[in-house]
């Protein structure tokens, strides 16, 4: 006796639906994502809640007014300049790199004008770089 042949189904998963759906919440998540990165810092510079580390080594104080004129240890310098700025700490620390540098700043000072201090004791070799703040006053 012969029997009929039964067709043999496939067995296989139809993933087009699948790919339609991952698909989809791709968009949707892409839609709803917010890219933008909002910053809102509010900086109140140069106060610190840290107890002041007392030294008694000899420093080199450079300070910046809020107008962007420096002065090294009292002295005002006659421009802005970097070249006047490194002549000037070279002289007050007698080319001794190993003095540290305190750079005081005034809050309203331009972040520039810290930024040229800094780089022109980078230059000279400067270790040792504090940045002189104060304490937050009692409302």
């Amino acid at each position: 006796m012969k029997f009929p042949r039964r067709a043999r189904r496939d067995n296989s998963i139809n993933l087009t639906p699948l790919i339609d759906v991952v698909f989809l919440l791709l968009i949707f998540f892409m839609v709803t994502t917010t890219f933008t990165r909002e910053t809102r810092m509010l900086i109140s510079l140069p106060e610190a809640e840290a107890d002041a580390v007392a030294n008694e080594q000899a420093t080199v104080e450079l300070t910046i007014s809020k107008d962007g004129s420096y002065a090294v240890n009292g002295q005002s310098l006659i421009n802005r300049d970097i070249k006047t700025i490194m002549a000037a700490l070279k002289d007050a620390s007698a080319g001794d790199n190993q003095i540290p540098l305190v750079i005081t700043a005034d809050a309203l000072a331009t972040h520039q004008a810290v930024i040229t201090a800094m780089d022109a004791a980078g230059r000279l070799g400067f270790e040792t770089l504090n940045i002189a703040t104060q304490q937050p006053q009692e409302p």
